[in-house]
């Protein structure tokens, strides 16, 4: 492995038979999350694993995770990071998780089998991260709408931010997140609507994104449904769309399996509590 400043460049993936695809570099964090300086991020240029950061690589490399991985690391590094935790009253014990967890799928939309299933913190690392860019700013240079689609539903991955799934189905649905994912399309005023939407009265964005096209926004919001149908749901919050800002929503959201395309938008917002 070289490094040049952050860029570890391209090295041998173990998980393609040794060949040459795998880029590695690091990021730094944002200072007021962080748990470290910087982390080391991974991608391989043909997709043999999902891209990710340095635990996503040692959960597949050890076929572990949590606690389990990260005595495992300690012991493989010699970390010595063995300390009572005694020592330590209000430390956290073990590790933790924030949210629900939604299914991840490889494009194109075609394809109806989950890879993974991810938080949202992971999902907003994926938005806000180079991953998506290359994608992103191809599609929004093709003028012809037609084009535009096809190479959208061929290109991009997606998520069912309602929860997870064993496929994409209405019928096999896992668990349920109570999330919901809002989508505007051709939006006059996307970054106005951006700014409103974060101080909603009603609702409490978890996260929120530009569409791959640029002109709309998935709106990804908490729920409490009861015993209301998704779909009834779904209506009723539509309803309360149009009176308060007087726009239209996609109706497709309707459906609890619906598939949500992501995109790169470093300027996403994530809620501090997924994060």
């Amino acid at each position: 492995m070289k490094i040049s400043g952050r860029d570890c460049g391209i090295v041998r993936n173990p998980f393609a038979g040794g060949v040459q695809t795998l880029h590695i570099w690091f990021e730094k964090n944002d200072p007021n999350v962080k748990l470290c300086d910087e982390t080391a991020h991974h991608k391989d240029q043909f997709g043999a694993i999902p891209d990710g950061d340095a635990l996503d690589f040692a959960e597949m490399y050890y076929h572990q995770s949590g606690q389990e991985l990260l005595e495992t690391l300690n012991r493989e590094m010699y970390l010595h990071l063995d300390i009572d935790s005694a020592q330590y009253p209000n430390a956290s014990h073990g590790f933790v998780e924030r949210g629900p967890k939604v299914s991840f799928f490889k494009a194109p939309v075609t394809n109806t089998r989950p890879l993974r299933s991810f938080t949202i913190s992971e999902i907003y690392n994926y938005i806000a991260g180079p991953y998506y860019k290359e994608e992103t700013e191809q599609l929004r240079s093709i003028q012809d709408k037609k084009k535009a689609r096809v190479f959208k539903a061929a290109n991009f991955d997606y998520v069912t931010f309602c929860g997870e799934f064993e496929t994409r189905s209405n019928d096999t649905v896992k668990t349920v997140s109570n999330l919901l994912c809002v989508d505007f399309d051709h939006v006059p005023d996307v970054e106005g609507l951006f700014n409103l939407l974060l101080t909603d009265q009603c609702f409490e964005t978890v996260l929120l994104f530009r569409s791959p096209s640029g002109d709309g926004l998935k709106w990804i919001i908490e729920i409490n449904r009861g015993t209301l149908a998704h779909d009834k749901f779904f209506l009723a919050v539509d309803n309360y769309i149009q009176k308060t800002y007087g726009l239209q929503v996609d109706k497709s959201g309707k459906d609890i399996s619906r598939a949500c395309f992501i995109c790169h938008d470093p300027q996403a917002y994530i809620n501090p509590n997924y994060r």
